[in-house]
């Protein structure tokens, strides 16, 4: 039966992300949602691209574009996007790619993916976005600070008029916060924690270290 698996932010833990894709098993018909936050703070955020793009080819993977990733595509707009970016931990992204920290080291194909992350995701039971959503609100309608930066520290939305559960990540968990109607699987592994998956229908969870110890699975 087609699996529907939700992956918290990666944040540059490609041997984490190795590790849960070896223990998923991912088949040609399981839709995979990535929620964002593919780079920055980790080491490898050049090796999580990689995966992710090898991924698309194996089932249907669906990449949302997390606030990290909106700020390596801006890095190209001009200086102090670059600077910005650099600030917020994208120096240690460009690191991965090689010694020049210049962004025309960056493959093309990895900005194309990027540009190509959608904002959200929506099935008949979930909502899928980065970090945050307006309860009273269609997705489509959603504006930008509110999927992509605002945190639950700042604001816990009330169940989406929909009626659906929402997952999301960007805002760190010591575990798995499950509040019902809202779940978030950013746990942290970038900062000692894990990168989680979550079978959205069985309820089945994936967890991973960045050494790629695994837990959890089953």
């Amino acid at each position: 039966m087609p699996r529907t698996i939700a992956i918290g932010d990666i944040h540059g833990c490609s041997v984490a992300l190795s590790a849960l894709i070896s223990a998923i098993d991912p088949k040609p018909d399981d839709t995979i949602i990535t929620l964002g936050d593919y780079v920055d703070r980790g080491l490898d955020s050049k090796g999580v691209l990689d995966q992710l793009i090898a991924l698309s080819i194996r089932c249907h993977l669906v990449p949302i574009l997390g606030n990290h990733d909106e700020m390596m595509l801006h890095a190209r707009d001009s200086e102090a996007d670059l600077q910005h970016w650099i600030n917020m931990g994208g120096n240690v992204a460009v690191a991965s790619y090689g010694d020049k920290s210049t962004l025309d080291q960056i493959p093309t194909e990895h900005f194309k993916f990027l540009e190509e992350c959608v904002p959200f995701y929506e099935t008949d039971t979930h909502l899928f976005l980065h970090a945050n959503y307006n309860p009273e609100l269609p997705l489509d309608q959603q504006d930008e600070h509110t999927i992509r930066w605002l945190s639950l520290r700042d604001s816990v939305p009330e169940r989406h008029f929909s009626g659906k559960i929402a997952v999301v990540g960007h805002t760190p968990q010591p575990e798995i916060l499950d509040l019902g109607h809202l779940i978030c699987i950013d746990t942290w592994c970038c900062k000692g924690g894990w990168l989680t998956a979550l079978d959205v229908d069985s309820g089945q969870t994936w967890q991973a270290d960045s050494k790629g110890i695994l837990r959890n699975v089953g």
